[in-house]
């Protein structure tokens, strides 16, 4: 779920997990250290640290928004109305991100793509400087531009990974990203609620904008990354036809369409982050950074399952966890909307936040298995779809609802609907209860 997680060595993707069992696999597994070696290559660390530094204004902006939509309008709703601003382009340019990636050279699309982000969010910070705190319809139109540059960023930055390290080098360098990302997570809302709470909404997008300009000047020391000699020019039309394929070939395989409607029901009916800004101010004022804490919960706890997420790999029957663990999901934002204090609350987030860490890699590692290699490229396109969508729709159900009735209502509603679907799906469906790795290997 709103994870994004790295894909295997293609060696590894055709033997499965079960025959990757031999003693060095096992003995990496058990290994909890992170692989560094990657930083040794001076092109990786310029894309490593150019990473680092944009994920950190990414996720304070990724706050600011949201509460600056809420200080002009008052207005849960209008802040969930905010997340399908950003999702229609991030929906557009994820789908045709990596076709665009595919088309010209990654490292002059990363530049674009960076410069675009730093020039927008240097407007985000003007504008939170104007008279009355800015304006809505701008905030809005400078969301949508900040969502479709990172929509066509991300996956040039993926895609160039291997030129960079090699493939041995992948794996770790995939794993120092991912690790990258969730300390931003983490860090950011953190930051920015500070910044915030001191009255500094324009320095705040000010530390996104100069992020991208540090990774624009990190990444002008990158080699030329051209495609490679397959890649052939761009066509809009053959990458949509793909992805409706892609769609096409889902409706034929249950255990990958359930990987994917599973996601949907959690997100859409339990995601929490529309109702952070109205709890901040009304249940939580009184507790120092509120805002930060709460946007911070649910990564504290995927960051912490992620460090200790060994047994994960080993899981035979997938599906029955997924199910477990959007259940688990589901009884952890029930906690939340009960909690009458910051720390309890944000404890069931970090909760929440660990079982949506083990649904987001087994349900990958079940996409893995069952797709096949011709369609694993489309079913990505989907998962941009779904990782993208699901909790933007959350957002804008979460605000609707918390604005008719109250924040409690909106979290207990959404959880029991989670927990009681899971149930459903089990019994619904199951191919994909049953669903076992070994199986699916053999």
């Amino acid at each position: 779920m709103k994870k994004d997680p790295a894909a295997p060595h293609a060696s590894q993707a055709r033997r499965g997990p079960l025959q990757q069992g031999h003693p060095g696999a096992v003995a990496r597994r058990r290994d909890w250290a992170i692989d560094t070696s990657p930083l040794r290559n001076r092109a990786y660390r310029r894309l490593f640290w150019g990473t680092a530094a944009t994920m950190l204004g990414q996720q304070m902006t990724l706050v600011a928004v949201p509460y600056q939509v809420y200080e002009l309008t008052g207005s849960s709703l209008l802040v969930g109305v905010t997340s399908i601003v950003a999702l229609v382009p991030l929906i557009v340019f994820g789908l045709l991100g990596g076709a665009i990636a595919d088309a010209m050279d990654r490292k002059r699309l990363m530049l674009i793509t960076s410069v675009g982000a730093a020039v927008t969010s240097a407007l985000l910070a003007m504008q939170a400087a104007l008279p009355g705190g800015g304006h809505l319809a701008v905030l809005w139109v400078l969301t949508a531009a900040v969502s479709g540059f990172a929509a066509v960023n991300q996956p040039a930055r993926g895609a160039v990974i291997p030129a960079l390290v090699g493939p041995e080098g992948v794996a770790g360098a995939n794993a120092l990203a991912m690790t990258v990302r969730q300390v931003g997570v983490i860090v950011g809302p953190l930051l920015a609620g500070l910044l915030i709470g001191a009255g500094s909404l324009f320095l705040t997008y000010t530390v996104d904008a100069i992020g991208f300009l540090v990774a624009v000047l990190l990444l002008r020391g990158l080699p030329p990354l051209p495609p490679g000699r397959d890649a052939g020019p761009l066509r809009l039309a053959g990458a949509v036809r793909g992805v409706w394929e892609g769609f096409a070939f889902l409706r034929t395989q249950p255990v990958l369409l359930m990987t994917f409607v599973v996601d949907i029901i959690a997100m859409l009916f339990a995601w929490p982050q529309a109702v952070f800004p109205e709890l901040s101010a009304t249940r939580f004022a009184s507790s120092p950074n509120s805002l930060g804490w709460l946007f911070a919960g649910v990564s504290i706890g995927a960051l912490l399952m992620g460090l200790t997420s060994g047994w994960v790999a080993r899981v035979d029957r997938q599906g029955a966890v997924v199910v477990g663990a959007i259940v688990a999901w589901g009884l952890a934002i029930i906690g939340f909307g009960f909690a009458p204090v910051l720390w309890l609350a944000v404890g069931c987030l970090a909760v929440a936040g660990a079982a949506d860490m083990v649904s987001a890699v087994l349900r990958t590692s079940m996409l893995q298995l069952a797709a096949p290699e011709d369609m694993r490229g489309r079913m990505q396109g989907v998962f941009i779809v779904v990782v993208a969508g699901g909790p933007r729709l959350g957002d804008l159900r979460a605000g609707a609802l918390a604005s008719a009735t109250s924040v409690g209502v909106a979290m207990v509603s959404g959880g029991i609907v989670v927990v009681l679907a899971m149930v459903v799906v089990a019994l619904v469906v199951p191919s994909f209860w049953y669903f076992r790795a070994s199986r699916s290997a053999q």
